[in-house]
Formats: structure tokens, C-alpha cells, sequence
């Protein structure tokens, strides 16, 4: 993959008193507020926190992180749901994020703002990579990654339950609303899985319909006339078929087990990142310490 410094957003104020993204000339949320429109659009398009419940996981992908409210918003439904699933993971990809700074100085709602203490907390480094921060003892999981999201989606390996499609304006940025990363959705996509966007442009219905979706329109809030709502249907296939047919139900192992040969860097990077899947690992390496013999190279550390 290319890649290329982060240039971090730059965020001014409306005169409404919106966080305002200069680059785009567009808001982050609509004056009814961030958290009404997490919910109205992404969480009940979505069929949240409905369609999590009684899941082992759930994993949450969405195009454009801005300030962060969607992923906030889809972690305190969590939170307050005796039914929850028991772990939720959350991917996220944004070309222009914010400062520790910025991130730290918008105003949250009060239900939220806990949450978005820690995440200010975890703010990783503004770098082209993928950031992994862990928050409920690795219950909840958000994995950030700063670039465009026409390098990154190809690069995802995932099983996506929800999409939430939360760029800014097709037409003030066009590059997050192309047909072929909506191709890129549908191969991540899980059986059923669904999307949900406030836009309601036939542009994006349409690169949806092409990507596999059934699309409808839903009433929108705050103002907002119609949102889009989408579900998953590819076309039948033998693999597929053979994976749902009766009588071959997917079994989840009550303990994922791994062998890891090896205990250098990759070997306990490895372990490590099982461990957190609530995998139980076993390292074996010929020394009694880890990293013993290339890894433990000052130079290997480094690179």
C-alpha cells in the first residue's frame, strides 16, 4: 500500500456552532446533534442494538471516523444492553482525523462524555497505520486507520455485521462515495449483513444496488427528509450454499486453541493479539526468554 503523511483535519466552527471541516466546506453532524443522528441513522438503520444480541461478536465497519460520535454512540448502546454481545469490534478509516487536541476540545453529550474521556486517552499517533485500541477489559475493540479509504478497504480482513457509511456530502467528497469501494463493502460483508448512511442521493443508492444491496429509503430526523438503509444479498453461489445448507451449523469452539513456533517479535506479537481474541496460546522457542536472539537486535527493535 502507498502511503503518505496524515495531514490532521482542520476544524472551525459554523456559524450554527457545528464543528465545521474546512477541507470539505461540510459539518460533522447535523444541528440536531452528533448522538441523535448516531442513533436515528446508524444504529436503528442498522437494527441496533437488536440484531447484536446474543452474539458472540459483532463487528461494526464505517467510512469516515470524524470526531468519533458513531463509534461512542455504538459503545454506550453496548454498555446499557443486558443483552450485548460479548465482544463488539469496530473499523473505522478516516483520510484527515483530528488532533489529540481538537479531538478533546468539541463539547459531548453528557451520556457520552465518559467514553470519550478514554477515548482521548488511547489516541494513537497521527500515522498511515492501523491502530488498534482496546477499551471494556478488550470487550470493545476499535481498530482506526488514518488514510483514504480507497487504499485501506481492500486491505481489510473481516466479517462485517453493520456498515455505517458517515463520509461527508457526495458531492463535497466524492472519492468516499465511488461504486468501487462500495464493491470493496460487499466483499467484506457477512451473510445478512446491512448499511445504513443519512445520505438518500441516488448516486449511492445505486453503487450499493450494484454492490449486492437491497436498498430502501427510511424517514430521517433533524430536519433530514429521507436516510438510506441497505442489506446484504450477493448472489447465490455453490461455496455459499454449502455453508448455509441444513444440517452443517457453525460450531463455535469453546476455546480457540494456537501452537506459535517461535518467540520473537512476531512469534509474541502473534500470541499476544490471539490472547486479546480470547484465544489460549501455547509459544514454544528453544530459549527461556523471549526475543533471545533476533528480536532482541537493538536494530531488528527499530525496524
Amino acid at each position: 500500500m502507498k502511503t503518505a503523511p496524515i495531514v490532521a483535519a482542520r476544524i472551525e466552527r459554523s456559524p450554527e456552532g457545528l464543528p465545521f471541516a474546512a477541507a470539505f466546506g461540510d459539518v460533522y453532524n447535523p444541528r440536531a446533534g452528533a448522538l441523535e443522528q448516531a442513533r436515528h441513522v446508524f444504529l436503528a438503520g442498522n437494527g441496533l442494538p437488536e440484531r447484536w444480541r446474543g452474539r458472540a461478536r459483532f463487528v461494526i465497519a464505517e467510512t469516515g471516523f470524524g470526531l468519533g460520535n458513531n463509534f461512542l454512540a455504538a459503545w454506550q448502546a453496548w454498555r446499557e444492553d443486558p443483552q450485548r454481545c460479548e465482544r463488539l469490534d469496530f473499523l473505522s478509516v478516516e483520510l484527515h482525523p483530528p488532533s489529540a487536541a481538537d479531538l478533546a476540545a468539541w463539547p459531548r453529550d453528557p451520556a457520552v462524555a465518559e467514553l470519550a474521556a478514554q477515548l482521548h486517552a488511547q489516541w494513537p499517533p497521527l500515522t498511515h497505520d492501523l491502530h488498534r485500541l482496546s477499551f471494556e477489559g478488550g470487550r470493545v475493540t476499535l481498530q482506526l486507520a488514518f488514510g483514504a479509504a480507497a487504499a485501506w478497504l481492500p486491505e481489510w480482513v473481516a466479517r462485517v455485521d453493520a456498515f455505517f457509511l458517515d463520509g461527508f456530502a457526495p458531492h463535497r467528497n466524492p472519492a468516499m462515495w465511488e461504486a468501487r469501494l462500495f464493491k470493496s463493502l460487499a466483499r467484506l460483508a457477512a451473510p445478512g449483513a446491512t448499511a445504513a448512511t443519512w445520505s438518500s442521493a441516488r448516486a449511492v443508492r445505486d453503487a450499493l444496488r450494484g454492490a449486492g444491496f437491497e436498498v430502501d429509503k427510511a424517514a430521517g430526523s433533524g430536519g433530514k427528509r429521507d436516510i438510506s438503509v441497505a442489506r446484504f444479498v450477493p448472489e447465490p453461489s455453490t461455496r455459499s450454499a454449502r455453508s448455509t445448507a441444513p444440517g452443517r451449523p457453525h460450531v463455535r469452539p469453546v476455546e480457540p486453541r494456537a501452537l506459535i513456533v517461535g518467540g520473537g517479535l512476531a512469534g509474541c506479537g502473534a500470541a499476544w493479539a490471539l490472547a486479546e481474541q480470547g484465544w489460549h496460546c501455547t509459544l514454544f522457542d528453544r530459549h527461556a526468554e523471549p526475543a533471545s536472539e533476533g528480536s532482541g537486535n537493538p536494530g531488528g527493535l527499530f525496524h
